[in-house]
């Protein structure tokens, strides 16, 4: 095999709780993860030498500095690969928007060489080793619905989400992690969200037992900074939302819809106001 193609599926974040900053400077998280039908496409293939990076999107770098090939080069080196990978990567999920795009595409880098090379290696060593690219990517690999603590690495995989419709919108603006978590004052937050009844929710199937529980203490930072945040939170609701919520650091909004003619027409609607730069109507991806 010379080259494989993979897909590689964005995340919401259905409930997101920050419990306090750590001596490393990252922050202890609880969160529950769930992929969605929102997704990039990559393929990898071998050559003589050398890590190169091909991108549709003009906002992408093509070079060290994108985490596909930080993904790659891990492995090289990790695995004493020979040799040389070309990473065309098609981008469909919106950037810097919460919804671990970059992540999920280093996830698919790693998995794609485990194949393309026939490499003898667990999904958790890969998980162990992806930690060094971002807190979010051993998730990006673990996929589908889980719980998240630690600095995002200690995962647990949880029954699949119920089916329902997922409206999902960025405004247009970029959102950058690092700067939400700085100012994000973890002991100051008033309400934390009671991930533990979410799960229990999500364990029996209960889509209704979810949906009270869904928020995101990152809204504290990223909604003041950004009123439309709120602005959309608020049209998914009045446009018939079960709940709505900004994914991760944001500013990407989703909401839960148990009707596809409801999602359809939210989705109309919200996409004539103009509010969100991109907007895609999907579903859970177990």
């Amino acid at each position: 095999m010379d080259s494989i193609t993979l897909k590689a599926y964005a995340k919401i974040n259905l409930g997101l709780d920050v419990l306090r900053r750590l001596e490393n400077g990252y922050h202890e998280v609880k969160m529950v993860m769930q992929n969605v039908g929102i997704y990039d496409e990559l393929t990898l293939t071998k050559t003589p030498l050398g890590i190169t990076v091909e991108t549709d999107h003009a906002e992408l770098p093509a070079d060290e500095n994108n985490l596909v090939y930080k993904a790659a080069k891990l492995m090289f080196e990790e695995f004493r690969l020979s040799g040389g990978l070309h990473i065309q990567l098609e981008k469909n999920i919106p950037i810097a928007a919460g919804m671990a795009g970059g992540s999920t595409d280093a996830a698919a880098v790693l998995k794609g060489i485990r194949e393309l090379y026939g490499l003898d290696v667990s999904t958790k060593r890969l998980m162990e080793l992806s930690v060094s690219i971002g807190a979010d990517v051993p998730y990006c690999i673990l996929g589908g619905t889980a719980l998240s603590q630690g600095i995002g690495e200690i995962l647990t995989p949880l029954s699949p989400m119920p089916q329902c419709h997922i409206l999902v919108a960025k405004p247009d603006i970029n959102v950058f992690t690092k700067f939400v978590y700085e100012h994000l004052d973890a002991q100051g937050v008033d309400k934390h969200p009671d991930i533990d009844a979410m799960v229990a929710a999500i364990q029996a199937g209960n889509l209704p037992g979810i949906l009270p529980h869904m928020e995101n203490v990152l809204e504290t930072v990223t909604i003041p900074a950004h009123p439309i945040i709120k602005e959309i939170k608020q049209l998914m609701i009045t446009y018939g939302a079960h709940a709505s919520l900004m994914s991760g650091s944001g500013p990407t909004v989703f909401g839960i819809f148990t009707e596809y003619e409801k999602a359809q027409s939210a989705y109309e609607k919200i996409k004539a106001t103009q509010v969100a730069k991109q907007i895609f109507l999907t579903t859970p991806i177990a």
